[in-house]
């Protein structure tokens, strides 16, 4: 599901669910994206594709770590760190940041898709820099939804954009040459965020930045040849990815300023 607003994108979400339940998870989308933070849509684009059991993939949700620190200033110096940690250089994570608080669309506002960036180079290698990339096929089995749910709830954290972020990240950090993916919402009133890897699971951030700021986005930092190139996109946009077991939740760390 697609929703904009005056050409302006306002809301999108995606399942993979079997047939039985297509009409209820369809009512559902369309009333999310009248029912938006960022405004009621105007138009409402929903898709269908079948897809055969034999082409999914299956995974387990990255662990999540909780993160609260005293200000969005702290939490970008937070994740910078994080993301050296997983062997991005210094300088491109600082970039990264940088491209993210000031729109990294061409137009200086935030991309339909992630930004594509080279872990130890900088270069940004999405063809298209408005659009970037877009990670889909991808959700939760039932049952490692309703387990995910029931362990969110007892920090707090059972909403849309948790469940959604966390399986998302999963899936991403899986694909074949990704170092790791940073992300803060363009939600203006959700001001969470996080750093993902294979290595230190999904590091949520409690603030990544301002109160009202429409600015956000994904970066996808990787490691790849323009070979593999190709097959990465294909396989972050095209591969069916359905997680069925569910990893551990954390108890929150509160940090000091760093």
């Amino acid at each position: 599901m697609r929703a904009e607003s005056n050409g302006k994108h306002i809301s999108g979400a995606e399942r993979l669910v079997p047939i039985d339940q297509l009409e209820v998870v369809a009512a559902e989308m369309v009333q999310r994206a009248l029912r938006h933070s960022r405004g009621r849509a105007e138009q409402i684009n929903i898709s269908v594709e079948e897809i055969a059991p034999a082409a999914l993939q299956f995974g387990c949700l990255l662990d999540l770590h909780n993160n609260q620190v005293q200000s969005w200033q702290q939490g970008r110096e937070l994740a910078k760190e994080m993301l050296v940690n997983c062997t991005v250089n210094r300088k491109v994570a600082e970039l990264a940041i940088k491209l993210l608080a000031d729109g990294a669309a061409p137009n200086g506002q935030s991309m339909r898709g992630a930004m594509l960036i080279d872990a130890d180079s900088g270069q940004r290698l999405e063809a298209d820099l408005t659009r970037g990339v877009r990670a889909s096929r991808m959700d939760l089995s039932a049952d490692a939804l309703l387990q995910l749910r029931s362990l969110l709830a007892v920090h707090g954290l059972d909403n849309a954009h948790v469940i959604e972020a966390l399986t998302l990240a999963t899936k991403v950090v899986h694909a074949p040459t990704v170092v790791a993916e940073f992300c803060w919402s363009d939600d203006p009133d959700y001001l969470a965020g996080y750093v993902a890897s294979v290595k230190t699971g999904y590091q949520r951030i409690s603030w990544l930045k301002p109160m009202g700021e429409e600015r956000g986005g994904r970066v996808f930092f990787v490691r790849s040849s323009k070979e593999r190139l190709g097959y990465l996109v294909a396989w972050l946009e095209r591969q069916p990815y359905l997680i069925n077991r569910v990893g551990q939740i954390n108890p929150p760390r509160f940090w000091e300023e760093i």
